[in-house]
């Protein structure tokens, strides 16, 4: 028998519009929570559709001082900044435009490097310096917006892929594959010392792979969003009623 341990609070929505409405309300305030906590917070945020709708409702919300909120990225395709593909894209036009956002608190991984190694190791130093160290020594972004892939991949860690067992480095480079890009991504230490995880998850097509992650037993290799299970902070998972088969 399988038995099934969601790690942190599940929340089940009727539909996406409800998820992104939800996801934004969570997300301002432990936002607003964390600058009051300790005078600014870390923001990390991923791509996807989910995602973007949240985005554009958060930079409508009341009371988050974007002033005092530095924008990082969970993980970056190998394109420019401009590029429809690019995650930053989307975060600007849904986000850091329409709220305001200054220029000097958006940190983007530089997804167009040509040496995409090179690149991480500068991200990577980039999060050292401005995100606090928790109690291990590690920066722990305050808030960090992922998703989950149909294949079981989360930020730019996938299935049967090496990059799932980098301990020691915070950002690595993913390797194009077939007709998937090259990456930048976070690894497994930087999302599991996060302070708080919002997981958006919508649509059936999904639903397999949460069941992976949740089931008590599993191989990150074959899943690697269950490094999520690793999260040392809270974990909120935010999905509609057909990603849950609720």
């Amino acid at each position: 028998m399988v038995t099934k341990v969601v790690p942190g609070q599940l929340v089940a929505l009727q539909d996406a519009a409800g998820v992104a409405r939800d996801a934004a309300t969570r997300i301002a305030k432990l936002l607003r929570a964390a600058v009051a906590r300790s005078g600014h917070a870390t923001f990390a945020l991923s791509g996807g559709n989910t995602p973007r709708d949240a985005y554009a409702l958060l930079a409508r919300e009341s009371g988050v001082d974007w002033g005092k909120i530095d924008l990082y990225w969970v993980d970056e395709r190998a394109v420019p900044p401009t590029d429809d593909r690019s995650n930053y894209r989307w975060a600007r036009s849904t986000l850091i435009d329409p709220a305001g956002i200054r220029d000097e608190r958006v940190h983007r991984m530089k997804g167009e490097a040509q040496d995409l190694d090179a690149a991480a190791r500068e991200y990577e130093t980039l999060v050292k310096a401005g995100v606090e160290l928790d109690g291990d020594g590690v920066p722990a972004i305050d808030v960090a917006v992922m998703g989950i892939g149909d294949d079981g991949h989360t930020a730019s860690l996938f299935p049967g892929e090496p990059t799932v067992d980098i301990h020691d480095r915070l950002v690595a480079a993913v390797p194009a594959k077939g007709a998937r890009e090259a990456r930048l991504t976070l690894t497994a230490p930087a999302i599991e010392h996060a302070r708080n995880i919002a997981i958006l998850v919508v649509g059936a097509p999904k639903r397999p792979a949460l069941e992976r992650i949740w089931n008590a037993q599993g191989d990150v290799h074959e899943t690697p969003g269950r490094v999520i299970r690793g999260c040392r902070g809270s974990v909120t998972w935010i999905i509609d009623k057909a990603a849950g088969g609720i």
